[in-house]
């Protein structure tokens, strides 16, 4: 099947005309710092019609990302009046990337009002979080009137990866417990048991867990209080500035961990100690869902520093032996797909995501099914 993968997001609109059953792709492309959605969508529109004339052969299904599902949907959904209402009502949830989705699933409608279109949804994986897992201590009625609990992100990479990983060690996911930590601008890192997420980095939004690009991840919440009292700057700055000017650029003044390694082999202490703090943000969690799954079969390490930045594998396996975790170093500097020593007793894997090839899978599953 055909599928157009449309990722429309807050500031670029990200479109990969896939085959379903190869993951070949035909087309595809991103605009970046996008205003005017509509615009926006209207090139890509007009982009994919002008290859469907030409190889005649036209789209025949369109999946989207959605960032948020909250609690209303746990699967990829064919969409219909009352799901783009459903996504809508979860804008507070996720304001600045719910709206971005929207526009992209109702520009899609218009344009193809005959081709299915299937909403795939970032939380969706993470719906198998049990409660002592979701749940923050907070008053009950935040999370009855509110909406507050951890939701979790990047689940279709998870999802995705996770299943690669089973196949690669030749064992039924079903069986296996696996921690993977996916890593890139945006980082979270999840424990999956049989399968299933049952624990995740990520939370209400993005910004909570790993130290990102330019977000902060965890923090003490009287933070924000404290350095709006003490700048002069408001609670919504501050928080603002949590998820803009903080992570490795707060650090360092770089996000790009490329650059950052650069300035590392230069001398630079100060991109030195933001690396340091990025991998012990990553190296405290692996060991956390060690013992939230009992043991673990493999660490996973995925997205773009996780498959391509060896000295980042290398500084967060180091020391994690008492987990079994012992790391070739000859393979990881080749970023093998098996970089651990043969017969360590915790698999390290480096496993490429594929997230369009992931929706375009889902999407075609769920319009077979109608």
């Amino acid at each position: 099947m055909r599928v157009l993968v449309l990722n429309s997001g807050s500031s670029s609109v990200k479109y990969q005309l896939v085959d379903s059953d190869t993951g070949e792709r035909l087309a595809g492309g991103v605009i970046e710092e996008v205003v005017d959605h509509a615009a926006a969508l209207a090139e890509v529109v007009a982009v994919v019609d002008g290859l469907s004339e030409r190889v005649g052969e036209p789209v025949e299904a369109v999946g989207h990302r959605v960032v948020h599902g909250g609690e209303v949907f746990s699967e990829p959904t064919l969409v219909d009046d009352d799901v783009v209402a459903a996504v809508r009502a979860l804008v507070p949830l996720a304001p600045l990337h719910n709206p971005a989705n929207i526009a992209g699933i109702e520009a899609a409608r218009a344009h193809w009002p005959t081709v299915a279109q299937v909403a795939v949804f970032d939380t969706a994986f993470h719906r198998t979080l049990p409660p002592a897992a979701y749940r923050y201590a907070v008053p009950e009625s935040w999370f009855v009137d509110h909406g507050v609990r951890r939701y979790g992100f990047h689940g279709t990479s998870h999802d995705y990866v996770s299943a690669r990983a089973a196949d690669l060690l030749g064992r039924p996911r079903s069986e296996l417990d696996l921690i993977v930590a996916h890593l890139g601008n945006g980082a979270s890192i999840t424990a999956v048991q049989g399968g299933r997420s049952v624990e995740t980095s990520m939370g209400l939004s993005p910004l909570e867990g790993l130290v990102m690009g330019t977000r902060s991840g965890d923090i003490d919440p009287a933070m924000i209080g404290h350095v709006a009292a003490a700048s002069g700057r408001s609670e919504t700055e501050v928080f603002a500035a949590l998820n803009r000017e903080s992570g490795l650029l707060g650090l360092c003044g770089d996000s790009d961990l490329r650059a950052i390694a650069a300035r590392i082999d230069a001398g630079d202490e100060a991109a030195d100690l933001a690396l340091d703090v990025f991998c012990h943000r990553i190296k405290k969690y692996v060991g956390a869902y060690v013992a939230v799954l009992g043991g673990c079969d493999a660490l996973v390490f995925t997205a773009g520093i996780g498959e391509h930045s060896a000295l980042v594998r290398s500084r967060v396996c180091a020391g994690l032996e008492v987990f079994g975790i012992s790391l070739d170093e000859a393979r990881n500097e080749r970023s093998d797909l098996v970089i651990s020593h043969d017969g360590a007793a915790t698999a390290v894997l480096v496993v490429p995501t594929d997230e369009e090839h992931a929706i375009a899978e889902q999407t075609a599953r769920v319009v077979a099914a109608r």
